[in-house]
């Protein structure tokens, strides 16, 4: 609908402009520059987003207050509350983030956006900003051609600044001369009636340019030159918060349900911050004068009193919400579902997670997970276990003891459904990723391609384990029928080992844990060598049955192997400023040999 009816409309409306009027041309060319400014910052505050603004994220979000004041803060500092509606949509899809924090952050990035509208209204207009354009302009762009990256980022930012500079200056001056020829002024609409249309006027706008930043400056700069009243100001700034969230609901598209909640709250928010403020507008243009002439604003400053409406209507938002977060949540999760399919699809790897090196390596992390549980539900189920019963503190060998049989499990049927789609998503989306392989965020998508790797061929392993535990735990021979009773006892308590060191806060526990597990590994495997040599010896199991146990010991070994590369990537050297010191910590299998050599 936008490119087939909108877009015409706006290029017949801007060429009209542009024929009846040569100073509409400096106001349109004024928001052009501004626009262009906004997006040249956005992309070089991306340029610091490689690690060290998603750990601050992490780091400050952990309660609801934490979250507001990030949003306030980082939108203040960003001037965009876009890229931060964009990071959090991010993180919240990576699952770096819950709704709630979600929410607090959006909250937050709505009343620091407002420091926007002081910035033009107290500084823009006051000083002559054109003259600190040029110099950042033209630093901006040499920076911009230099190869490192933080060197390039701060030449966007730079340049940013400039556009954004000039874009006020010639909005500033566009309206001042435009108001010699047209008096828009004329066209003011008093009462309800007014406020109403206006801002209707200032939601299409800001969906149109995708900017309330843009909106205000322009609203602002025609305030200044007393082309719009007051009142109608105000009316065009509630518009410009209402349809800021079109931006919000741009990147939740390309999330998944979290993000789309997401953008849900930020939409019932803005709504019912603009209904507040319409509905007690007098009651806010009073506060606003007392407000005013309490910090020395004077009092035909409709500007700056425009700046403290538009922080102030915003504030009582967020009052008024606080209490309805955990409300709106559960409102948002019952009324927004995960649609169900057939093959389970990937629960974390979406296009907004590919914006951020982090929140792409989160979301990965967090897939490669969802394979791993999917994989060992699987693999309990093969050798007669459930997947609660290996997680439980029940005993598996009592439990073994009960079901002497196996049933059979389609593997093939479960890879499909359970496995397959997932692995194969999670290998299109590494390879989606332009990372510069310097960044330590790509060393780790390594990893986790060869992790997600080890799931599938411990459920391939699993699947030639299965044939002999079918044939074996029905068989007359109840010494093969032991062996491999032993087998699936072993696998049991590996996968609860496992589970066990999973939820191990401490990482030395872990890496000792991993170390033991090793030990009794090559321990078991010479064990049971020994034990079918001595079987075949005796003659209580025939030759063929050896081989099948020696080659499922080795399907066994394999598996182990499998998921211990798997648990040593995701649980062990996750941490990347440990990663050096624990992968010389942990054993290698030199050394494990010499251990148990010296303990014989």
């Amino acid at each position: 609908m936008f490119k087939r009816i909108i877009l015409p409309s706006i290029f017949v409306v801007l060429a009209y402009g542009f024929w009846i009027s040569p100073d509409f041309k400096q106001i349109s060319a004024g928001v052009a520059i501004f626009l262009f400014g906004m997006l040249s910052l956005e992309q070089g505050f991306r340029a610091f987003t490689g690690g060290t603004l998603e750990k601050i994220l992490r780091n400050t979000t952990g309660s609801l207050w934490k979250s507001l004041g990030f949003g306030v803060v980082s939108s203040s500092i960003l001037q965009s509350s876009s890229l931060v509606s964009v990071i959090t949509i991010s993180f919240l899809s990576a699952g770096l983030l819950g709704l709630a924090a979600g929410i607090g952050i959006i909250f937050g990035a709505n009343l620091g956006t407002t420091t926007g509208a002081w910035l033009v209204a107290g500084f823009g207009l006051k000083v002559n900003i054109s003259s600190y354009a040029m110099p950042m302009l033209v630093f901006g762009v040499l920076l911009i051609f230099q190869k490192s990256k933080a060197l390039n980022g701060i030449g966007y930012i730079l340049t940013g600044l400039g556009f954004l500079f000039l874009g006020i200056h010639f909005m500033k001056e566009g309206f001042e001369a435009f108001k010699e020829s047209i008096d828009l002024s004329a066209y003011a609409i008093p009462g309800y009636r007014g406020l109403f249309i206006y801002t209707s006027i200032g939601i299409f706008a800001t969906v149109v340019m995708q900017s309330s930043h843009a909106t205000l400056v322009l609203i602002i700069t025609a305030l200044a030159a007393q082309q719009i009243t007051y009142e109608n100001g105000l009316a065009l700034a509630i518009g410009a918060n209402v349809g800021t969230t079109i931006t919000a609901i741009i990147g939740a598209m390309s999330a998944n349900i979290q993000g789309k909640r997401l953008a849900g709250a930020h939409l019932i928010f803005n709504l019912s911050t603009g209904f507040i403020a319409i509905l007690f507008i007098h009651q806010f243009m009073q506060i606003v004068d007392g407000v005013s002439a309490a910090v020395g604003i004077a009092d035909n400053d409709y500007t700056l009193k425009l700046a403290v409406f538009h922080t102030l209507f915003n504030l009582v938002g967020i009052i008024v919400m606080i209490p309805f977060i955990n409300l709106m949540v559960r409102g948002l999760e019952k009324a927004l579902k995960e649609k169900e399919s057939p093959v389970e699809q990937p629960k974390y790897l979406t296009d907004s997670a590919l914006e951020f090196a982090d929140t792409a390596v989160e979301a990965v992390r967090m897939e490669t997970l969802h394979l791993y549980d999917n994989a060992i539900e699987i693999i309990a189920e093969v050798i007669g276990f459930t997947k609660s019963e290996i997680n439980s503190e029940a005993d598996l060998e009592k439990l073994l003891n009960t079901r002497k049989r196996v049933s059979k499990v389609d593997i093939d049927a479960r890879y499909d459904r359970n496995i397959k789609g997932i692995f194969s998503a999670i290998i299109a989306f590494i390879s989606q990723v332009r990372f510069n392989w310097q960044l330590e965020q790509s060393g780790d998508l390594h990893w986790l391609r060869r992790a997600s790797r080890n799931v599938v061929e411990a459920i391939k392993s699993t699947k030639h384990l299965q044939k002999n535990l079918l044939i074996f735990s029905q068989s007359a021979n109840n010494y093969a029928s032991q062996e491999y009773q032993n087998i699936r006892l072993n696998l049991a308590l590996l996968l609860r080992e496992l589970e066990n060191i999973r939820h191990e806060p401490d990482p030395d526990i872990k890496i000792l844990s991993m170390d033991s597990i090793k030990i009794t590994m090559e321990e078991d495997d010479e064990k049971l060598n020994d034990a079918i040599d001595e079987l075949i010896r005796n003659g209580k199991i025939a030759p063929e049955t050896g081989t099948s146990l020696i080659n499922d010991s080795s399907y066994l070994d394999e598996i182990r192997r499998n998921l211990l590369e798997f648990f040593e990537t995701l649980f062990v050297a996750q941490e990347r400023e440990l990663t050096n010191v624990e992968r010389k910590l942990a054993l290698d299998d030199d050394e494990i040999s010499r251990i148990r050599e010296t303990s014989e």
